[in-house]
């Protein structure tokens, strides 16, 4: 039995892959490499360039390799390029995944773990943030991801599939294989480590006068393999006969962009420049994710909270990787 992974090329699909084979597990990845990274995966692993909704490419994966279970990481994840460009995203986040489902369903597989996001929450209006908080979008991201949620409630109520959809706040860090590589990058903590690398000259912080101690937004960071052991552990959860659940990812502790840029000179002992910019419309002040349903349902519980050592790993695949995978 194979486990197919999405997007398996990406960041936090790369680091799933690369926990799932260490526990040794089948898997099988499905990536169009549009913004994916072939040398973020090992050479012999079953490898398929396409869509994730190619419903001919998914009938033949599932013909060739006995899937049992779907990870789906495949999405475009940039607020501001959703903006600009909605039916980009509505159409490979969105239509992509319907389609993947019923190509799925189609070949037997019931069992879907989604990756999702805490921006299906919009503007919070009590922190920290739990599952049962509103859902109101402020970006064609966000509904992008929501829209999929409904369809997956929708599926389960009509065709018996069990899903888990996590809700990330912000991926950050990296392991010895595995580091974060947009192009574009719109990240905090990979461009505040361009900026100590002289990559870049400088660190654009938008606002300063927030309801923050510093005047700085306050977002949730989560270590990139926490997030990739969760997955696993959802993946468990449904293999048990667990129902379906919407469980939110994040540290349950939040730092403002000040904080992580202190960090940052901290851990690599470079100047660290800033510009501050005009707040971007839309950027809540807080962002922090309430996580006891992870720990409830899955036993789940960050082995690596601390936002130094986050940045830490990081910055050592930085250096060890200045190109990316380049």
């Amino acid at each position: 039995m194979a486990i197919l992974v999405t997007g398996g090329a990406g960041y936090i699909g790369s680091v799933t892959v690369e926990l799932l084979r260490k526990r040794g597990e089948e898997v099988v990845v499905l990536d169009d490499l549009y913004r994916g990274h072939r040398a973020a995966l090992p050479g012999d692993i079953p490898f398929y360039e396409g869509k994730a909704g190619d419903a001919a490419l998914v009938a033949r994966i599932a013909a060739e390799h006995e899937i049992e279970a779907c990870i789906h990481f495949a999405a475009l994840i940039e607020v501001g390029e959703s903006v600009s460009a909605p039916a980009m995203y509505f159409q490979n986040n969105t239509v992509q995944a319907m389609a993947l489902l019923d190509a799925l369903r189609a070949a037997g597989v019931n069992r879907f773990v989604f990756s999702s996001t805490a921006a299906v929450y919009g503007h919070p209006k009590q922190i920290p943030i739990t599952e049962d908080h509103p859902l109101s979008p402020v970006n064609p991201y966000g509904w992008s991801k929501l829209f999929v949620e409904k369809i997956l409630e929708s599926y389960d109520r009509a065709y018996g599939l069990k899903f888990v959809s996590l809700r990330y706040f912000n991926a950050a860090g990296a392991t010895a294989e595995h580091g974060e590589h947009h192009e574009p990058e719109s990240h905090l903590i990979p461009n505040v480590l361009s900026a100590a690398l002289q990559v870049r000259p400088d660190v654009p912080v938008f606002g300063q006068y927030y309801p923050t101690p510093d005047g700085t937004p306050i977002r949730d960071y989560i270590h990139v393999a926490d997030l990739g052991s969760a997955h696993l552990l959802a993946l468990d959860y449904l293999r048990e006969g667990g129902p379906s659940e919407f469980v939110n990812l994040g540290n349950g502790k939040g730092y403002s962009v000040l904080e992580v840029i202190e960090a940052a000179r901290r851990v690599t002992g470079r100047e660290i420049k800033i510009r501050q910019q005009p707040p971007r419309p839309g950027d809540p002040s807080h962002l922090v994710a309430c996580a006891d349903k992870a720990r409830r349902l899955f036993g789940w519980e960050p082995a690596c909270p601390d936002l130094d050592e986050i940045i830490r790993t990081a910055w050592n695949w930085r250096l060890a990787h200045p190109n990316g995978y380049e």
